[in-house]
């Protein structure tokens, strides 16, 4: 199962470099894969915890694996950003899939730590767990309450039960949220969605339901591997098998570049890869030992923003400080985090830039709910600004800027994005 897992993720590369390239939208929410910076500083990230279960195989004297991964961390004086789950306690009826397949820990649902032992994970179980992360100045996410994927996901998961409905994944968000709120005292600002799952069936996207709940989403740019499971038998001979294929790709990559991993946020997971073993246990610390060679610091993923927010622009750049000041109430970036300040400006990035968020927001929802589909994301944006004569009917989103309208903006020579952001009065 490992394999074609890993033949599919292959085959969906190879796919979107032979079609063409996704026309990208500003975004109030961005998926943040990596920043940009010249500092050698990066992020870990661990999915699906926190897991009050031992390593497996267990080394560590009946230690949890979450507390492994705490001890490892602080001996590095790294921290890491956990992406936790609530309780998958309530997704049954199940059974257990195929070991070694996706399915192996439920094929209608997720369970975390494993089927049948849901009472020892989540931030609704592991209260000690949840607390010495906070403790220690690592960085938690909601990864969903019960962890079910948003839509249809029928490559792996096809047998799998999937909410649907902007309305029930900003529930499920919303419950890992008040509990970390109300119980912890900590308020979460992003979220990794489920297997990475973003269409809905109801005409929204994960990008709404981020949007909704005030979220950035959380991706990656770089696999630690600690989830996939070797094909090689023999439980010794499959665990290096695994804890290599953590470390050597990452060795490769700073042996060629030095600075690859400027900027960049891993991926690992806080728990049984499909395998039922926990390589992350044993390659983590290999992993920080290389990072801790070429100089890196490993951070939490807010500690990475503080650097830029942005994948293509950083401190060097004259706009970079105002941009920040902006991106708090309006959309600047792409949904890919790209700020790209020397294509034109469009009509439609236009009024992003004038519309409050709200309203924005507001407006293409209204019309998304009665249509059942996908509006364009500068519609609620353009209603508005043609409603104030700031834009004449018709515009069209995608159309060059001819014309700014006026009191917003200082003298402008063109009408590059670079050259509308300097001149855009706050």
């Amino acid at each position: 199962m490992s394999l074609i897992v890993k033949i599919g993720k292959k085959g969906k590369r190879l796919v979107k470099k032979l079609l063409p390239e996704e026309k990208r939208h500003l975004s109030y929410t961005r998926r943040i894969e990596r920043i940009k910076t010249g500092r050698r500083i990066c992020a870990m990230t661990f999915d699906d915890g926190p897991m009050d279960l031992p390593a497996a195989p267990d080394r560590f004297e009946g230690r949890a694996l979450t507390d492994v991964l705490l001890d490892t961390l602080a001996r590095f004086g790294a921290r890491g950003t956990f992406d936790v789950v609530g309780d998958t306690g309530e997704n049954y009826p199940d059974q257990a899939g195929k070991p070694g397949s996706a399915a192996w820990g439920g094929i209608k649902f997720d369970h975390y730590p494993d089927i049948g032992k849901d009472d020892k994970g989540g931030a609704a179980h592991c209260e000690r767990l949840v607390r010495r992360i906070l403790d220690e100045g690592h960085q938690i996410t909601n990864h969903g309450y019960r962890h079910i994927i948003f839509g249809k996901k029928p490559f792996v998961y096809g047998a799998r039960e999937y909410l649907g409905g902007v309305d029930k994944a900003v529930d499920d968000l919303n419950r890992l949220h008040r509990l970390m709120e109300e119980r912890y005292g900590y308020r979460i600002t992003m979220t990794r969605p489920p297997h990475y799952v973003d269409k809905l069936q109801d005409g929204f996207t994960s990008y709404d339901v981020c949007d909704r709940l005030g979220y950035q989403y959380m991706a990656a740019s770089f696999d630690g591997a600690g989830w996939l499971p070797s094909a090689l038998s023999g439980p010794d001979a499959a665990l290096e098998a695994e804890v290599a294929a953590m470390v050597e790709p990452m060795k490769k990559a700073l042996e060629q570049d030095p600075d690859f991993f400027c900027g960049q946020i891993i991926f690992q997971k806080d728990g049984y890869n499909m395998a039922k073993r926990t390589p992350v246990a044993f390659g983590l610390e290999k992993q920080l030992e290389l990072l801790r060679e070429y100089g890196y610091q490993v951070a939490t993923v807010a500690e990475l923003m503080e650097e830029s927010p942005f994948a293509d622009l950083d401190r060097g750049d004259p706009l970079f400080e105002k941009l920040c000041r902006l991106q708090a109430d309006r959309a600047v970036a792409y949904s890919d985090n790209r700020v790209r300040l020397d294509q034109p400006m469009t009509w439609g990035e236009l009024a992003m830039l004038l519309c409050p968020k709200r309203e924005a927001m507001d407006r293409r929802w209204a019309a998304i709910r009665r249509t059942g589909k996908r509006e364009h994301p500068y519609r609620g944006a353009l209603e508005w600004c043609v409603e104030r004569g700031l834009m004449p009917r018709g515009t069209r989103p995608d159309g060059p800027v001819s014309a700014l309208p006026g009191g917003h903006f200082g003298p402008v020579e063109g009408f590059t994005r670079r050259e509308v952001y300097a001149a855009y009065q706050e």
